[in-house]
């Protein structure tokens, strides 16, 4: 690959989800959706209750308690910063509560680990506590399946990349999720890089040599400022894609004995991915082999939620 075409692509190439990336009105509309879905029913037709949190409504408006976030399983933590963007939906900004961390996020825990301590209005506490939960346990879970795959990577020139297989509406806070996991950012969707995948190619007529070096050509030409990426699932297909110039293969179920072959037809002109059937035991085999990049879905559909508990004081 030319240097200086990978050195201007590296933002594309290589990226991660930052909190500072975040959008904050994004974020305040997830859990603005999240928390009129728990106060007034928010998807239903018609409420025909329509007296708003009639629980928390039984307690002193002026009441002020304390309650600790807890883990109750080891894991890797992520949406600390979500904890105070979520209570001041709750309350006013002069009576938001006082977050007191006592983990960094993306840290390890461990079963018993205190995660956080809040303390403000008893009635702001209760109403925000179950929104809190679900965004932190739904992504810490995917940070941990994350950690998972990416420890194996572990000492690896390969890097470990999610997918565009996200719940819709959350991609961003799940890639974040992925970040804070040890994982890489594919692409974050349809607009940051040409990805020509098997139906692309089989809609614009690419099966055979000729056809695929002019579908590269042609998104080389049109966006000569994203990265290129081709999609194969045959080894012949390998090296008129290397001809043309494309900036990453994807390796798509290949075999392993294959994919050496492929990545020794590369030969470091392309960028190497691969994706498809990429398990924990798979990943272990293909950590050497000299690939740039392996992506796999499963940091987010097979991830499982946290047990993270909210214990009062």
């Amino acid at each position: 690959m030319n240097s200086n075409r990978l050195e201007k692509l590296e933002h594309h190439l290589y990226q991660r989800v930052s909190w500072s990336d975040l959008d904050q009105d994004y974020l305040k509309t997830l859990i603005g959706l999240a928390k009129a879905e728990d106060m007034s029913g928010l998807g239903l037709l018609a409420n025909p209750y329509p007296e708003g949190d009639v629980t928390s409504a039984l307690v002193g408006k002026a009441q002020i308690a304390s309650a600790s976030l807890v883990a109750r399983e080891n894991m890797v933590i992520c949406g600390l910063p979500l904890v105070e963007v979520i209570l001041s939906c709750y309350c006013d900004r002069n009576n938001s509560p006082n977050v007191v961390n006592h983990a960094r996020e993306g840290a390890i825990l461990k079963r018993g680990d205190k995660i956080a301590t809040i303390t403000g209005l008893a009635v702001s506490i209760l109403q925000a506590e179950r929104i809190m939960l679900n965004f932190l346990q739904r992504l810490s879970g995917v940070a941990t399946e994350t950690h998972k795959y990416a420890n194996i990577l572990e000492g690896s020139k390969t890097r470990l990349l999610d997918t565009r297989k996200t719940t819709p509406g959350y991609r961003m806070l799940e890639k974040y999720a992925v970040a804070c996991g040890g994982g890489w950012n594919h692409r974050l969707g349809l607009f940051d890089r040409v990805l020509l995948k098997d139906n692309h190619l089989a809609v614009l007529g690419a099966t055979g040599e000729q056809r695929l070096t002019d579908a590269v050509a042609l998104a080389l030409s049109q966006y000569p400022d994203y990265a290129i990426e081709v999609e194969v699932d045959r080894l012949d297909q390998v090296k008129p894609v290397v001809e043309a110039g494309a900036d990453v293969i994807m390796l798509d179920n290949f075999s392993t004995e294959d994919m050496r072959k492929a990545i020794w037809e590369i030969s470091g002109y392309s960028l190497t991915e691969a994706s498809g059937g990429i398990t924990l035991e798979r990943l272990d085999e293909l950590r050497d082999i000299g690939l740039d990049f392996i992506s796999t879905g499963a940091l987010v559909h097979k991830s499982i939620w946290k047990d993270i508990g909210l214990d009062w004081e």
